[in-house]
């Protein structure tokens, strides 16, 4: 049987947070959030892990992680960025915003050939996470266009720090998905969760409202289909400084197109994540609970 590989999607800017949070210890033996993933990942079942990264915190990254994972967790790092573009296509001089998630995926298309899933660096899924999409994405015979999506509520993702950005989702009564926009600007104001429309408007939001946090599962029939959206995003968006093209908008398109059918699986996760400096303290906090109740060793990799 071959063993999913999971993508951990570490190229981001972390602007909000105002330094490379990648890397950043919060773990009570110095872990970062990313050697947490690792390791529920492997846990679960997980064959190989692909980090994408940028080249310009190549160093750093290996600093930390290097001495953690060598000789103890199948990996590969894969580049993102803003040059990496189809054939033909120049990346205009005044870009330096990465062109999104569906880039990200992209850019691995030559390292993953089998059923694979996708993590934000920065966040927390919890273990139950990793064990639903390896179990789903371990399926033998798993025909093309099968995704999965690991759902959480919209009001267990909030940050008490500042506004956050995330994927609100209609799911039918069978549990799959029908429809994902990427909401920007979502936060509690007036005891209301709210977000930002095209217009600038503030709009309210059920916060009971499924959101999707970046954890997805894919059959690597993906890459073809993201080969093609790609080109087309870039041919109206390439001159634009702040366009990014998105997960959510390819597996939008190919749910409509009946190319894909992506299943909502259900998870007792808890999901925590950083965005902002002063999200931290609260992380740490979290998990040195679930390190004093026995969910995690520490260090995780002895």
């Amino acid at each position: 049987m071959v063993k999913p590989t999971l993508i951990i999607l570490a190229a981001g800017m972390g602007s909000r947070y105002g330094s490379l949070k990648q890397v950043d210890a919060v773990g009570p033996n110095g872990e970062a959030i990313i050697d947490y993933s690792v390791f529920d990942a492997l846990r679960a079942g997980f064959g190989k892990i692909v980090f994408v990264i940028r080249r310009d915190i190549e160093k750093d990254f290996r600093e930390v992680f290097g001495n953690r994972f060598d000789g103890k967790v199948p990996y590969e790092i894969v580049f993102q960025e803003l040059d990496m573009l189809p054939a033909g296509v120049t990346c205009p001089p005044d870009r330096v915003k990465p062109w999104g998630t569906a880039h990200a995926i992209w850019v691995c298309r030559n390292v993953v050939n089998e059923p694979f899933a996708v993590i934000n660096a920065d966040d927390f899924y919890g273990a139950d996470a990793f064990r639903v999409l390896s179990k789903a994405l371990s399926q033998p015979s798993l025909e093309d266009g099968s995704y999965f999506m690991v759902g959480y509520k919209l009001s267990n993702t909030l940050s008490e720090e500042g506004s956050v950005s995330r994927g609100i989702c209609t799911v039918d009564k069978h549990s799959y998905l029908m429809d994902v926009v990427e909401r920007t600007s979502i936060e509690r104001i007036d005891g209301s969760v709210k977000f930002k429309d095209e217009t600038g408007q503030m709009v309210s939001v059920d916060e009971k409202s499924l959101v999707s946090m970046n954890c997805w599962g894919f059959t690597p029939d993906l890459f073809g289909y993201i080969d093609l959206m790609l080109n087309e995003f870039l041919g109206g968006s390439l001159v634009n400084p702040k366009a990014e093209f998105y997960i959510p908008t390819v597996v939008n398109k190919l749910i409509k197109s009946n190319d894909a059918a992506c299943k909502v699986l259900p998870s007792n996760a808890n999901w925590f994540g950083v965005t902002y400096p002063g999200d931290k303290p609260h992380v740490m906090e979290k998990l040195l609970k679930l390190k004093e109740h026995g969910v995690y060793p520490s260090p995780l990799f002895r």
